[in-house]
């Protein structure tokens, strides 16, 4: 099962940086996060169960607040 932490970890991790230093706001698309990583993370998280996670969905709004509604089903 998914959580919040476990997404923005996995964010984290996808750049190279500190769940800490990941907020709501950031926009991943300007921290350079390309569409392998993206789908990297898209893949992750359908296996965790994420059924409605996909690239597009991701890609029409890239900030990590969108994406951990998406992965928790909340969008």
């Amino acid at each position: 099962m998914l959580t919040r932490e476990i997404v923005i970890g996995d964010i984290a991790a996808a750049l190279s940086r500190s769940p800490d230093s990941i907020g709501d706001d950031l926009d991943l698309a300007d921290e350079g996060l390309d569409s392998i990583r993206i789908m990297d993370l898209v893949e992750r998280w359908r296996s965790a169960g994420a059924a409605d996670v996909d690239f597009p969905t991701l890609a029409a709004d890239p900030t990590v607040g969108h994406w951990v509604a998406v992965a928790l089903g909340e969008y």
